[in-house]
């Protein structure tokens, strides 16, 4: 059985989004649910919170998306389609990518680029090489919960360098 194609969400952002974080490519979970991190046990609301300092995880996921936009975060995926058993990054195959270049052209307030994971770090630094000298980027430990290699507070820790470019 072929690997299913699979794609990525649209961008939430705004002309005020300061920190851009992008994934990978959504998982089956987030797929399904058509949110981004859905998975009940990916961190990434949970860090968030540890960011912003105010409940996302309890909220439902409009107020989620509406939070992050007037805290000025946004969120996006670096590959807008690939082929893809399950959800773990390593099995994303064929990737073709989502136009990073033209989206950070239209948001005039950002500051970082925040990759969550090492897959979207590789992807993502080498599609944003062109605006390096004038765009931030920061690779995180990925909140996905097949990377638990490190606990929640030090993913949490590593997280906070977020706050920096949010103040």
């Amino acid at each position: 059985m072929d690997a299913e194609r699979k794609r990525s969400f649209s961008p939430v952002v705004d002309q005020n989004t300061r920190v851009l974080i992008l994934g990978s490519l959504p998982g089956e979970a987030s797929l399904a649910a058509t949110r981004y991190y859905a998975h009940p046990r990916n961190a990434f609301w949970r860090l968030l919170e540890t960011v912003l300092d105010e409940p996302l995880v309890a909220l439902p996921y409009a107020d989620r998306l509406a939070t992050l936009q007037r805290r000025s975060v946004g969120l996006w995926d670096v590959v807008a389609e690939a082929e893809r058993r399950g959800s773990l990054d390593a099995a994303i195959l064929n990737p073709s990518a989502n136009d990073l270049l033209a989206l950070v052209g239209t948001l005039p307030a950002l500051r970082v680029v925040a990759f969550n994971g090492g897959t979207a770090a590789k992807l993502g630094a080498r599609l944003l090489a062109p605006v390096a000298d004038r765009i931030e980027t920061v690779a995180l430990p990925s909140s996905s919960p097949a990377h638990a290699a490190r606990s929640f507070a030090e993913k949490a820790v590593a997280w906070g360098v977020l706050k920096d470019w949010l103040s």
